[in-house]
């Protein structure tokens, strides 16, 4: 009897448990439904603004948008409704501050609302600029209370989760979850029945970023891929005045970005950009007679400038005077008010109503002027869109004296202590090694701390034809094989023993490459003997634009893929383990390294004194040349010897020396890390083994 008792007691006990349970599971439930959302507040005002984005801008963000606009703002709102509407592509460069991103944010927010795109993807020149962009958007959705009153079924839900994103989960819209999504680096609408943006996506990355082969699956297991993107300023200042960062991400532009939406789909694009110098990614795109597809419009801050040149050369006195007793100018805009019908004649600004009544400026034309008083670099750059002296390109400018005056002063071998990699690669030859040490920042910032062949030679100039010193006379006993690995093997040895000073301590090489295009067995061979895990055998591929690029190629199983290099996966095959690098990518860019001033990231320097490495810098800057080629959307340099082929042997133990550098982690901004895509073993391998 007592049993009995005890057992109904405890059944009584958990009933009362699950109706407590089950009660406190039905107010949470209660408390995540966000239903009734309240009606649009203005149905007509909704309707007119879902058709005009001018009217949209103008209606719901009229504190962002608060000047009369321009005829230029008018134009550019137009191309940017027609990319929206019928998934075209536009490159649109507008003076700074005229609000181009600005309007772009408020073209996707458009474009989602009313149902056009359901995925729209935001590209920024880098990731953090990229969250930046999406960090607006929710502002826009958290803040704007009228967009709230017209469109509750998009806002409403949002504004639920008062900020925390862990409410998403729970959120449900009469008891059916509304699965939105308000991540770090993505928004997914609510799922509301009868919304035009139920379950859209707002995404964003860097441009270097993983943006091929976006997609978004839905609840219901469908997929949807981005249709219209939304790339800002897809260059830096670093990279504008990179040849080779300016073709890699052109390519990404035309490859990847273009093919967002999936085959046979057109992608919608819009690439609000600042041109930063000539023949740079902003540049190419609004080039209409180069890239016509991008229907380029370039607007500027002055279309014509006053003929007057004297009094605002005078103007230009007072002002300068004026903040140099530290006053404010107002001298100069009394001058410039007394004056102003002349000083005014022949000059047609874009947008009447900008300037400064806050600095005392009477007119758009006295604003503009100014600006071009302040830097006049700048305002040719970032308000015209026409930089004064477009730079030309690395290789170009690049000459035998300038590599001589990088020497940065210091001893050979020395390290600095800034380096953390170093790195070194042989050149092989018949009669001579050729070979190069490198010390590497992180940033890809290179130090030239040692170069010279094997073996030395005693005179300052020599080619390698005409050496004296060569191995068959350094090893008479042996044969052309046998002379090189006994070279190879006193070369190798002696780097990858020797201690090289960094500051108060001492550091090795990480990895040294060996050239195996003409002898790989003999190469192999001395790393099995000398080189151990140090020492790698190396391939250099010259990649046309017609080829495929290396950044294409396809991941396969036991290979390795790193920036314009790569580690094939060679068993079962006849082919001895290397790293294969495209060549013509790296002379570019060692050619812009040595070009780009000391100091800068990504910059090149040398030991030493400026006139001791002629020789040097011969091979570097006086031995090849190179054709600019297109193919597979993007610009490749491919170089070929100059007539009577000159050497150039340690031009090829910089492009070594870089390639090693990346195979360490060395990356420059914005660079993906190299992708190894391991095999998965079966039962079957095992049994083979």
């Amino acid at each position: 009897m007592p049993g009995t008792v005890i057992r109904h007691g405890r059944q009584a006990y958990q009933k009362a448990r699950e109706r407590a349970k089950a009660r406190s599971a039905a107010i949470t439930m209660a408390g995540q439904d966000i239903a009734p959302i309240p009606m649009p507040a203005n149905q007509v005002r909704r309707a007119n603004a879902d058709r005009d984005l001018k009217f949209f801008c103008e209606t719901y963000f009229s504190h962002l948008f608060t000047l009369a606009w321009s005829q230029d703002h008018l134009r550019v709102i137009a191309k940017i409704e027609r990319v929206v509407r019928y998934r075209e592509t536009l490159a649109v460069a507008m003076p700074r501050g005229s609000g181009k991103t600005t309007l772009c944010l408020v073209a996707v927010l458009w474009a989602v609302l009313s149902g056009r795109h359901e995925f729209v993807f935001l590209i920024a020149n880098a990731q953090e600029a990229a969250l930046a962009m999406l960090a607006n958007i929710k502002s826009h959705i958290l803040g704007n209370d009228l967009l709230l009153a017209d469109y509750p079924e998009a806002v409403w839900p949002i504004r639920c989760l008062e900020g925390e994103a862990r409410r998403c989960t729970g959120q449900r819209y009469y008891g059916i979850p509304t699965r939105v999504g308000w991540g770090a680096d993505e928004i997914v609408m609510p799922t509301i029945p009868g919304s035009r943006c139920s379950g859209s996506i707002i995404r964003v990355s860097g441009i270097t970023g993983n943006i091929r082969g976006a997609l978004h699956v839905r609840a219901d297991g469908s997929q949807i891929r981005p249709t219209l993107v939304v790339c800002d300023d897809p260059q830096t200042d670093q990279s504008a005045h990179s040849l080779l960062q300016t073709a890699e991400r052109l390519s990404i532009i035309n490859g990847a970005v273009k093919g967002l939406a999936g085959p046979g789909q057109r992608t919608a694009i819009i690439i609000p950009c600042t041109v930063i110098q000539g023949g740079d990614l902003a540049d190419q795109l609004l080039d209409r007679q180069k890239n016509p597809s991008w229907h380029g419009e370039r607007t500027r801050l002055v279309y014509s400038f006053p003929t007057n040149e004297r009094l605002w050369s005078e103007y230009a006195r007072i002002r300068d005077e004026s903040l140099r007793a530290d006053g404010d100018g107002r001298e100069a805009t009394e001058f410039y008010a007394a004056h102003r019908q002349e000083m005014d004649t022949g000059v047609v600004v874009a947008w009447p109503q900008r300037y400064l009544a806050s600095r005392g400026e009477i007119s758009a034309i006295q604003h503009a002027m100014n600006l071009k008083l302040e830097n006049e670099r700048a305002f040719y750059a970032e308000y015209q869109n026409e930089p004064l002296k477009p730079s030309q390109l690395p290789s170009e400018s690049l000459t035998v004296q300038m590599v001589c005056e990088k020497a940065n002063g210091r001893t050979r071998r020395e390290v600095p202590l800034s380096c953390n990699r170093l790195t070194m690669f042989v050149d092989v030859h018949n009669k001579l090694l050729y070979y190069c040490l490198c010390a590497w920042q992180e940033d890809f910032t290179g130090f030239i701390v040692d170069y010279g062949t094997y073996p030395e030679q005693t005179e300052r100039t020599f080619a390698m034809d005409g050496a004296r010193r060569t191995l068959g006379r350094t090893f008479p006993g042996a044969g052309p094989d046998g002379a090189i690995q006994a070279g190879l093997e006193k070369l190798v040895s002696k780097y990858l023993d020797t201690d090289f000073r960094r500051g108060s301590g001492l550091m090795r090489i990480d990895r040294l490459l060996v050239d195996m295009g003409y002898k790989p067995g003999t190469v192999a061979a001395v790393r099995h003997k000398v080189g151990g895990s140090a020492m790698m055998l190396c391939k250099g591929l010259g990649i046309r634009a017609g080829s495929r690029p290396m950044s294409g190629y396809a991941r396969r199983v036991g290979q390795t893929l790193g920036h314009y290099w790569y580690i094939p996966n060679v068993s079962r095959t006849a082919e001895f383990p290397h790293v294969a690098s495209d060549v013509n990518y790296w002379k570019t860019f060692l050619h812009g390294a040595l070009a780009a001033p000391a100091g800068d990231p990504g910059s090149m320097t040398i030991f030493g004194q400026a006139g001791e490495h002629e020789l040097f810098a011969r091979h570097i800057a006086a031995s090849e040349t190179w054709t600019a080629t297109q193919g597979h959307g993007r610009t490749v340099l491919e170089w070929t010897p100059l007539p009577g082929r000159p050497d150039n042997h340690w031009l090829d133990c910089l492009v070594g020396c870089a390639v090693a550098a990346s195979m360490l982690g060395v990356r420059l901004q914005g660079q993906a890390a190299p992708n190894r895509r391991r095999k998965r073993y079966t039962q079957e391998d095992f049994s083979r083994r």
